[in-house]
């Protein structure tokens, strides 16, 4: 087995010329795949079985806060921009009813290893709002001793007494967003931080016991310089977090409104970009942060990059996990969860969640149920994602397949990027060698089935 920890090597010609969109596989199927056939019917029957054969898995918890006092124009989160904590108290009522409802239909235990809270900004929330979630939580759940508790936290509305409540209340993990420290950036995306505030809440979470506190970039954006991106990591690496994002802004103004406040002209060019990507990149490996996929870097001694090592990473809607073998429930708006070889997502709206669970009903308003060819193809996405190799052997004695015949068609795809030395494929493994893993997506594509009944990717962001 090879490190998979080894150098990348960011090749810019190599990147122009398979530089695609696609998706993030945070899961497969994508949720666009998802039908509305897989109802609340479905979902409960499968929170009654979810403990067939004996299998006992913990749980893992998310919850979305969908709230922010302000617009970042970047944004493609679902978010609603509000700076009426009425809406969110109500918003608290229903997400205990919602976890009493999908408790009450539970079968097994009700331990909790994972649990992270998502945005919008759960910052929003004030200090009392904090103290009743948690507490609506542990009432319907068992969080156990030693579990990964995380939060996405804004540094422009959390004070250094609310980062001590949090470690009070059992949060041990913490995701800061940054972006960018230049102030032109930071006018441009309607997003002022000063450094002073984001770095106080850096030492606050460790003053208070936080094992891991990851910080979130994003290269391409507005006003973005190589000069500029490159004071931002000077000011970022002398903090040392544990762990880094460097995520691909994807400007999608169709989609996303607030982004049409956004001129085109203000964007780095293409070549911009990948300066700003390539700096970034040479800047984090020679400050010893390992590369563990995507977009994602940690410390040698970082969970990640030692479950990365030992075989054990995962990916799922929150990213790279430690957690493999939890069933995710998910609760609030527009939340996706995973149970048993499922996935299901709620409605998207305020009114439709609340009226749902206002007649007692799951607000789950789509999912799919995987089959046996999701199941495997999941299987070697995850693989290439999380650890840039598969094993040939493992797959067909996990899944009772003759992998050469079954994947003729995506082995001859392959053949191209191998041919561009992205990936090596032998009679036993194959291989993402470190030119390809910055192009990793691209690669885990060939497998996606449903990609290539179709073709149409233009749904999906640019995979760097």
């Amino acid at each position: 087995m090879t490190n998979a920890a080894a150098n990348v090597i960011f090749d810019p010609e190599i990147i122009r010329r398979f530089d695609v969109n696609g998706p993030r596989y945070t899961s497969y199927p994508t949720a666009d795949r998802f039908v509305e056939a897989f109802d609340p019917e479905a979902y409960k029957l499968w929170l009654g079985k979810r403990n067939i054969g004996g299998v006992k898995k913990q749980l893992s918890l998310y919850f979305h806060i969908p709230f922010c006092n302000t617009i970042c124009y970047y944004c493609g989160c679902s978010k609603i921009i509000t700076k009426d904590h009425g809406r969110s108290a109500k918003y608290l009522q229903y997400l205990d009813k919602e976890m009493s409802l999908q408790a009450s239909y539970l079968d097994g235990d009700r331990d909790v290893a994972q649990l992270h809270w998502g945005g919008g900004s759960p910052t929003f929330l004030a200090d009392d709002e904090i103290r009743q979630l948690m507490a609506s939580t542990r009432k319907h759940f068992n969080l156990v001793e030693g579990g990964e508790f995380s939060i996405e936290v804004d540094p422009r509305n959390v004070s250094r007494d609310t980062v001590a409540l949090l470690g009070e209340l059992g949060f041990n993990r913490m995701s800061i967003g940054v972006q960018d420290f230049d102030e032109n950036v930071q006018k441009a995306i309607n997003r002022i931080q000063s450094e002073e505030e984001t770095f106080s809440v850096m030492d606050a979470a460790r003053a208070n016991g936080f094992k891991s506190i990851s910080v979130d970039l994003i290269y391409g954006l507005p006003k973005q310089t190589v000069i500029g991106f490159n004071r931002t990591l000077d000011r970022v690496l002398a903090a040392s977090p544990d762990r880094l994002s460097i995520y691909n802004y994807a400007h999608l103004p169709s989609l996303f409104k607030p982004q049409r406040r956004i001129l085109d002209a203000d964007l780095p060019t293409p070549d911009q970009r990948l300066q700003i990507l390539a700096l970034a990149i040479r800047r984090l490996t020679d400050a010893g942060y390992v590369f563990i996929g995507m977009d994602h870097f940690a410390k040698p001694d970082d969970e990640l990059a030692v479950a990365q090592r030992q075989g054990r990473l995962h990916r799922n809607f929150q990213g790279y996990s430690t957690h493999a073998d939890c069933d995710l429930l998910a609760f609030g708006v527009t939340s996706i969860g995973k149970v048993g070889p499922t996935y299901s997502q709620n409605v998207k709206t305020l009114d439709e969640y609340y009226d749902r669970l206002d007649n007692d009903m799951l607000p789950v308003f789509r999912g799919i149920e995987l089959n046996a060819d999701d199941i495997l193809r999941r299987a070697i996405i995850q693989s290439l994602m999380c650890h840039f190799e598969l094993s040939l052997e493992s797959i067909e004695i996990a899944h009772l397949i003759d992998f050469k015949k079954y994947f003729a068609a995506e082995l001859e795809d392959l053949r191209e990027l191998a041919k561009a030395d992205l990936v090596r494929v032998d009679d036993k493994w194959i291989t993402v060698l470190p030119a390809g893993r910055m192009l990793v997506r691209a690669i885990s594509m060939v497998f996606d089935r449903y990609l290539r009944a179709d073709r149409q990717r233009t749904r999906y962001s640019k995979v760097i």
